[in-house]
């Protein structure tokens, strides 16, 4: 019994130091974990004793890796290596099954993880909030709180989010409104998909009280990687407009979707952008556009501090236009 117990602890510690990945530095240090991706110069490697930590480039020797890594030395092209073994310094080795090839850690750009067929559901998602209160001559507090979560299996994507917005001024309200939507997506190819969404907003302050649509069309994902993700959506929208003073509008419009993510500076800092920008069929509106930008900065794994700007504009309605413009600024979570 004592002799088995010894076997699968060995067994266990020789997995653990097979499938670890290593990384050598040019001053004698070495640091064990998982890589999980190198852009912008930083090379980052998920530790259990410290989480992701970066490590500059140009102060590696060499590593290893037992993982499937994507490795690109240009903008274009990339090599799959099954496996990284360690070389002299300045350089590395992969292996995929054919003649192993020898390179130069300076002539690689960038490293990623090959995106798997998903077959497991996978989830993701952030809230950011932002809270600013100012007590002066005049007395201010602005709330603001959105999010997004993305559920991928197989074909199939779900995409849900939502924001509440609140600003009052000497305890009068001069912002009060929310926004939800879900999409479902079926992926079509690895890229092309069909795209059905719904979308309600209310606002408790703007002539255009409420908003309703509901659109499908096709679209087009460019990429989704562990460096982030873009995608473009054509839609043919149905959507409703009701005003405070009871008139209602109904139209068919066009629109085009986009939303687009990229990391930088070794996935410590995230550019994220969406939005729509729709033509209505017929005299109901000139157009309309919902869009954001903004900026994450990584504290931890699971925390962030962001920075957005979001534009809320319909412009050549029967009613007053509606045009709002927000920056906030805050923390977040993610998952």
């Amino acid at each position: 019994m004592l002799l088995r117990t010894v076997l699968c602890l060995a067994v266990a510690s020789a997995s653990t130091v097979t499938f670890a990945d290593t990384v050598w530095l040019k001053n004698g240090d070495r640091i064990s974990g998982k890589i999980t991706v190198f852009d912008g110069g930083k090379l980052m490697v998920k530790t259990e004793y410290g989480g992701s930590i970066p490590l500059d480039w140009k102060q590696i020797k060499t590593m290893e890796s037992d993982q499937e890594l994507l490795v690109k030395q240009d903008d274009y092209m990339g090599e799959k290596a099954k496996t990284i073994k360690a070389a002299d310094d300045g350089k590395v080795i992969l292996q995929n099954g054919e003649a192993p090839k020898t390179v130069e850690l300076a002539s690689i750009q960038q490293i990623i993880k090959p995106k798997p067929v998903v077959t497991d559901l996978q989830i993701k998602g952030n809230v950011d909030m932002g809270l600013d209160y100012k007590r002066a001559e005049t007395d201010t507090d602005d709330y603001n709180v959105a999010f997004k979560t993305t559920a991928r299996h197989g074909k199939w994507r779900h995409i849900g989010s939502g924001e509440y917005n609140r600003e009052s001024q000497d305890s009068v309200v001069t912002t009060d409104n929310f926004d939800l939507e879900y999409s479902l997506d079926r992926f079509l190819t690895d890229q092309w998909f069909w795209q059905g969404r719904v979308d309600y907003k209310r606002d408790k302050i703007e002539d255009l009280e409420r908003q309703r649509t509901v659109g499908t069309g096709p679209g087009y994902q460019f990429w989704d990687d562990e460096l982030g993700a873009f995608s473009l959506g054509g839609l043919i929208n149905r959507t409703d407009y009701q005003y405070t003073d009871g008139d209602k509008d109904r139209f068919y419009s066009v629109a085009m979707k986009w939303d687009y993510n990229r990391y930088l500076i070794g996935k410590t800092v995230e550019f994220f952008t969406n939005g729509e920008l729709g033509k209505p069929i017929g005299n109901v509106a000139d157009y309309s556009l919902d869009a954001e930008v903004g900026l994450r900065y990584k504290v931890t794994e699971w925390a962030s501090l962001n920075l957005k700007a979001e534009k809320d504009l319909v412009s050549g309605t029967d009613a007053a236009d509606l045009d709002t413009t927000r920056y906030t600024a805050g923390f977040g979570v993610a998952w």
